[in-house]
């Protein structure tokens, strides 16, 4: 039996926990070999670092240290970066997960090699392209060889771009994969508690989107807001590295201090999803952080004028929000009681999509 040796990019933190279960379940299978590469796009030791530990995964077989820059630079550096890998190291399979720089610029480089391509996570539309993620997603899915997709509304945009059939896959969303892979130490973990927030009820905020926080006016409305939600119910806000810069700047910083905000350093993993399964709701301009909260039943507003996820508005727990109504849509998510019993969850949001991509890759390689 041959073994087929796969190529998997992560770059951001969204990355590790999508290409985490895939790892996995690829080390455990006779006939792959996953090949672990960090463009380094996130070289923040809590964005990135830290997590290969949570998720269980080996130190990359390659870091291209790309670090920041603009998209021109980091797509640029990346194309370059990995085409001297693939070149050298040539995978039978490669790949791409999300919708970040490194995402397409492998997309390109592995199609133009010649290397079978597979987008996990394809099919996902804001129809918002003044989204650096939303022209990423666009473009890789048109160069990928393989759509691997997480839900039924993917498949319908795919079929609308004119994406023959045969390329498309529903696998699931394998971010749950991971949650459920890490669930006892994040059960274990209990940072609601060394928080002091036990026995009472708090939210979790997180925000990094450039149209959110890169325009001080904006960002100090939602300031405002924050300030404002946090007197409905006390919020803890993990601080992501580009957001603190801004607030810094501007010295919002110090009205969020004073509004009574519990400001924290980005969290790894399992102790940041430790603290969003035990919230009442959260708020949140993420992409990822609206499908878990839609696993665990956890009602989210989402700042944004649009989500590539429309899923977990239709099937979940999510709402779109704006500075302007996003309290009144905090006090209905917590009179209608906070946690479901039941969420509802989409197919295939189920733990077992990295199985699914194992075996689609499988019956693509006979």
């Amino acid at each position: 039996m041959s073994v087929q040796n796969v190529h998997l990019i992560a770059a951001a933190r969204p990355n590790f926990m999508k290409v985490a279960p895939l790892w996995h379940a690829l080390a455990a299978a006779a006939d792959f070999r996953p090949v672990l590469i960090h463009t380094g796009q996130h070289y923040d030791a809590n964005m990135s670092a830290d997590i290969l530990a949570d998720l269980g995964l080996s130190e990359p077989d390659f870091h291209l240290g790309i670090g920041s820059g603009s998209h021109a630079e980091q797509t640029g550096k990346v194309m370059i970066a990995y085409g001297e890998v693939a070149s050298a190291h040539r995978p039978d399979w490669l790949v791409v997960v999300g919708d970040v720089n490194s995402t397409l610029a492998c997309a390109i480089t592995g199609v133009k090699l010649g290397i079978p391509t597979v987008h996990l996570e394809a099919g996902l539309r804001s129809r918002d392209r003044s989204m650096p993620e939303e022209i990423n997603r666009i473009a890789t899915d048109a160069v990928a060889d393989i759509l691997w997709t997480p839900s039924p509304d993917a498949d319908t945009n795919l079929a609308a771009e004119g994406v023959p059939a045969d390329r498309v896959t529903r696998v699931g969303n394998i971010m749950l994969d991971s949650f459920e892979m890490k669930r006892p130490a994040i059960e274990a973990a209990a940072v609601p508690q060394s928080l002091g927030c036990n026995g009472r009820g708090y939210g979790v905020v997180t925000l990094h989107r450039p149209v959110n926080v890169d325009d001080p006016a904006q960002l100090g409305r939602l300031v405002d807001c924050l300030a404002e939600l946090h007197a409905e119910l006390p919020l803890v806000f993990p601080v992501h590295p580009r957001t603190a810069a801004r607030l810094e700047a501007a010295g919002l910083d110090r009205r969020l201090a004073a509004a009574g905000l519990r400001l924290l350093e980005p969290l790894p993993y399992i102790r940041f999803m430790s603290l969003v399964s035990g919230a009442r709701a959260v708020v949140t301009d993420s992409g990822g952080i609206q499908e878990e909260t839609t696993y665990l039943g956890i009602p989210c507003l989402t700042l944004r004028e649009s989500t590539e996820r429309p899923i977990t508005i239709q099937q979940g727990t999510n709402r779109l929000a704006t500075p302007d109504d996003v309290v009144d849509l905090l006090r209905a998510a917590l009179a209608s009681g906070g946690h479901g019993e039941a969420p509802a969850r989409p197919e295939y949001w189920d733990g077992r999509t990295a199985e699914r991509c194992v075996e689609d890759l499988r019956r693509r390689t006979r």
